[in-house]
């Protein structure tokens, strides 16, 4: 018997998480090189030292203006609601094999780590702009540069691991990847993991995003 199968994203809310998933790995591939001489080797995937230095700024930006559309996408589904606090109190049982509370679209953790998301970009955008030689450093008092240089390493490595703990839920959650490859999960998939969801689908109300 055919398993019923549950709307959970569009094509076009697939191709915009892969394309930033694409600029993620080739901005942070040149961010490396160009952060530590150890990792300079990298720079050869891009074609060198130059072009690294040049690609850089502008695939940041595209990742940024990506994840924009993702925002305005999901970001009513991410509204911390009271049955957020509940499930991350109870977050524990996860580990443990133990129940949770019932979870919207997507669960406390999961909105987490799209605000950490959010919040990492614009220090990135903001930053990166302000040392960007080709542009804008020029107006930019030194000071400043030095201390938007720590702060976009610092953002850097917060994304990169928010970006970690993200690919990893997805592997362990069965049928969280196979979500943003198919658009689909079976009934049964929402009902465990995302009940307040299923019910809204169920129900005939409008899920959020």
């Amino acid at each position: 018997m055919k398993k019923v199968q549950l709307q959970r994203y569009s094509g076009a809310q697939r191709s915009n998480h892969w394309a930033v998933v694409a600029c993620f790995v080739c901005a942070g591939i040149t961010g490396f090189a160009l952060f530590h001489p150890a990792l300079f080797w990298l720079s050869s995937l891009a074609g060198g030292p130059q072009w690294t230095r040049i690609l850089h700024p502008y695939l940041g930006i595209a990742m940024f203006l990506l994840f924009l559309v993702m925002f305005f996408t999901f970001a009513g589904a991410n509204v911390w609601r009271k049955e957020d606090s509940a499930w991350l109190g109870s977050a524990g049982k996860l580990v443990s094999g133990g129940q949770v509370p019932a979870a919207g679209k997507y669960n406390a953790g999961q909105k987490l780590v799209f605000w950490v998301f959010t919040l990492s970009l614009i220090v990135l955008l903001v930053t990166g702009l302000s040392f960007w030689q080709a542009w804008f450093a020029g107006s930019v008092p030194i000071g400043v540069q030095r201390i938007a240089v720590l702060l976009h390493a610092i953002a850097a490595f917060v994304l990169v691991l928010a970006v970690i703990v993200h690919a990893y839920a997805a592997i362990w959650v069965k049928g969280a990847v196979g979500a943003m490859v198919r658009g689909t999960v079976s009934a049964g998939w929402a009902k465990h993991h995302h009940l307040l969801w299923y019910r809204e689908l169920t129900q005939g109300r409008p899920p959020k995003a």
